[in-house]
């Protein structure tokens, strides 16, 4: 490499750097940093520099975390938990699968994965202690859940890929990416499911009560454990998921911009209900919005100084064009592991983009690819879904469920983008 694309890699991990190490926000820092190497080296104009800022995807990520804000602070989430816990019946071991599919749902409808294993996880692994179910098994559940909604086309995942692609010149098409990769996340579950106690579940059969008096789980917790309630669906309630299902029909029907179709939906409800609006209005992921848009700015920046493609052309010098994109997802997955996702998409993709448009790789089969070996490994302990559930955890358990993250996370950094290239990188 040269001087520039040294200086630009440097920044990048300073960044990273001076982020973990004083607990600061990775944009606010990428933000100074944009400014600094902008002005003071790639000699841009301040103004070149502010419109790399993604003002499209601030839309996105300010109408979805509203909306999922409201729907939260309204009961609607809760009633979609309650309403999706009794439909197992007392099968215990459907439990696993109920957050699951709801970790998919609530954040395929545009919430922040974050948001949605904040939620989940604190609730699933107080049914895992009441009904005898492994902690580790109902956390990767809520993990893999999320992870499997985390591409839909009205997700924040997915709307960022898109828009990191797009200022590449590269159109994606959501459909294929979010049944593959909610596949992929599907069979992961599965393997979770089988060897974290699955079979005996099975053969256990009926095992829920509907009060925790009834608790036989002998855990110390159980008593504070959730109940199994009735659900009671309000209006508001209603018109919330109606207003969900919308966005979704209007954005594939009649391709729609997300992030305006949430933010409206988000008005109405606070226009009907603003006691609810004030409550969600904490709750918009300021933090997410200032770390992708920092990172992107950044990137912005080195892509304007031409120091991105020679990156890229470096990074093709590897050897095959396969090769560099096995490079890509291993160094994906490694560093999601340990630091934030969404910042891996936006400073992977611009990387990857040369290969996709020089046609060296399949645009469908890569973009797959990067999105699950990049996210497969949000169960790693040091990611925010892993901590969640080793906080969860109770104090005699703590230690075995780190343990089993750490083997689980670690070895999804080479399980996962080894298995997506096989499947989905080198048949194309």
């Amino acid at each position: 490499m040269n001087t520039p694309e040294l200086i630009a890699v440097a920044g990048l991990v300073a960044i990273f750097a001076i982020a973990m190490w004083r607990s600061l926000n990775m944009g606010a820092v990428a933000l100074v940093a944009a400014f600094a190497l902008g002005v003071g080296y790639f000699d841009l104009e301040v103004g070149d520099i502010a419109k790399g800022f993604p003002g499209s995807l601030f839309v996105t990520l300010l109408g979805v975390t509203y909306l999922f804000g409201i729907a939260r602070a309204n009961g609607t989430v809760d009633a979609i938990v309650g309403s999706a816990v009794h439909l197992v019946r007392g099968r215990v071991a459907m439990i696993p699968w109920v957050f699951f599919v709801l970790a998919a749902i609530i954040t395929g409808a545009g919430a922040l994965s974050a948001a949605t294993n904040a939620i989940l996880i604190p609730v699933g692994l107080a049914f895992a202690y009441r009904y005898k179910i492994s902690p580790l098994l109902v956390g990767l559940s809520v993990l893999n859940g999320t992870n499997a909604g985390g591409f839909s086309p009205i997700s924040v995942y997915f709307n960022i890929v898109d828009e990191v692609f797009g200022q590449s010149g590269i159109s994606l098409d959501p459909a294929p990416i979010f049944f593959f990769t909610f596949a992929a996340n599907l069979v992961l579950n599965l393997a979770a499911f089988f060897m974290l106690g699955g079979t005996e579940l099975l053969r256990r059969g009926k095992h829920l009560v509907d009060s925790p008096d009834d608790d036989t789980s002998g855990s110390p917790t159980s008593g504070t454990a959730l109940a199994v309630k009735t659900v009671t669906w309000t209006t508001k309630n209603v018109l919330t998921v109606t207003l969900l299902v919308g966005i979704v029909a209007l954005a594939l029907g009649f391709t729609l911009d997300v992030g305006f179709l949430a933010l409206t939906a988000a008005v109405v409800l606070a226009a009907l209900y603003p006691q609810d609006s004030k409550r969600a209005f904490e709750q918009i992921g300021w933090g997410v919005i200032l770390l992708i848009g920092g990172i992107v700015t950044y990137i912005s920046v080195l892509q304007s100084a031409g120091v991105v493609d020679n990156i890229a052309a470096s990074v093709a010098t590897i050897g095959a064009p396969l090769v560099a994109a096995l490079t890509i997802l291993f160094v994906a997955g490694v560093v999601s592991a340990f630091a934030s996702t969404n910042a891996m998409f936006v400073v992977l993709v611009p990387l990857a983009a040369p290969l996709v448009l020089a046609g060296d790789v399949s645009t469908l089969g890569f973009v797959v690819a990067l999105c699950i070996a990049a996210s497969a490994v949000d169960s790693s302990p040091f990611s925010t879904g892993g901590a969640l559930i080793i906080a969860n955890t109770e104090e005699h358990g703590r230690d075995r469920t780190f343990r089993g993250l750490l083997i689980w996370g670690m070895s999804m950094i080479v399980f996962a983008p080894v298995a997506s290239w096989l499947l989905f990188v080198l048949p194309t």
